[in-house]
């Protein structure tokens, strides 16, 4: 591993000796990066994440706090996770809608944006260019081609709106009202 000036002290997270950090990376606190992970130059990983093993991190992608990876997710150059997300293992970004081959794209990124608290399940595809809102939740498998709101649940392919969840993770039953109480946690959210 490099080191550089923008990552704390070796100390106050941890690399596995098989992973690679580039330099120009900056890793919070108490962050964990699993076996064979590679995060490339000016990713920003938050505090207290977690990578699991066979994670890769492209280059000036930004991870929140508190965000949880699991095995063999690649995060692509226009992805922004945002804070107390969870990938699922497996799951997919894409960042190109047509991508060729002999016809390089780089400078045609499209950014996707995880809003706080967003998870996403094992296998699930997310194409370019959309936004996960706030505690959404993409079931497992889910292939997600347009923006799902907040709160929203995501399942089939291609995906679409099955309900709602509340941000503890219980599924929410909606009434006629635009405001549903989770039975779970007794949090009051307005569906829009």
């Amino acid at each position: 591993m490099k080191k550089n000036n923008l990552t704390p002290k070796k100390e106050e997270y941890f690399v596995h000796p098989s992973s690679y950090i580039d330099e120009n990376v900056s890793v919070g606190r108490g962050t964990k990066i699993w076996h064979f992970c590679h995060i490339m130059k000016g990713a920003r990983l938050g505090k207290n994440c977690n990578l699991g093993q066979n994670v890769f991190i492209a280059e000036g992608v930004k991870i929140g706090n508190n965000v949880k990876i699991q095995n063999n997710v690649s995060v692509y150059m226009g992805v922004t996770v945002e804070d107390d997300c969870f990938l699922g293992p497996s799951a997919v970004f894409t960042n190109i809608l047509n991508p060729r081959s002999r016809y390089p794209q780089k400078d045609k990124f499209i950014k996707t944006l995880v809003k706080k608290g967003t998870t996403i399940g094992a296998n699930a595809t997310i194409i370019c260019g959309i936004t996960l809102g706030k505690h959404s939740f993409i079931g497992a498998g889910c292939v997600v081609t347009k923006d799902v709101p907040d709160y929203g649940l995501v399942i089939g392919n291609p995906g679409h709106l099955a309900g709602w969840m509340c941000a503890c993770g219980k599924k929410l039953n909606k009434g006629s009202s635009d405001t549903i109480c989770c039975l779970g946690c007794g949090r009051k959210i307005k569906i829009k």
